[in-house]
């Protein structure tokens, strides 16, 4: 696996990949920093750490990862990396608790890419569907009253 990073990590790898719960969820992303901003400004995620490698950030208690595409230059997956264009497609990450018109509002005003404006669908929610720098599809919103 390739570092980019100068110094020791936030924590050992392995007592984080012990912490982790049951179900987690990874993205590999072509630049960490880049995609901060997305996860940070627009879905107002926690930035628990982060480096040129990885971050860990947690978005309304679920704790999830953003590898670095050249963390996995020695993995299976890194040739399907070089090759595909969006990420994620196919998969919706949904995401409730988040209020989709202020998840719009913010991610107009950073230049986030918006699938679907905010609206009530009749399953039961109010949600806005956006696209990270990465192509990932995150679907953000609230049940309606």
């Amino acid at each position: 696996m390739t570092k980019k990073r100068s110094g020791d990590a936030w924590m050992a790898a392995a007592d984080y990949g012990r912490a982790m719960p049951r179900f987690t969820l990874n993205l590999l992303v072509r630049d960490v920093q880049k995609s901060i901003p997305f996860y940070k400004d627009v879905l107002a995620a926690k930035v628990q750490y982060a480096d040129a490698d990885f971050a860990a950030l947690s978005l309304q208690g679920v704790d999830f990862m953003l590898h670095a595409d050249h963390t996995y230059d020695h993995h299976p997956l890194f040739e399907r990396l070089k090759v595909v264009g969006a990420r994620g497609t196919g998969a919706e990450l949904r995401v409730m608790g988040i209020d989709p018109d202020a998840a719009e509002k913010r991610a107009k005003a950073a230049g986030t890419r918006i699938i679907q404006a905010a609206m009530d669908f009749p399953h039961g929610w109010r949600d806005v569907m956006l696209e990270d720098p990465d192509g990932y599809i995150w679907a953000v919103g609230v049940a309606i009253p």
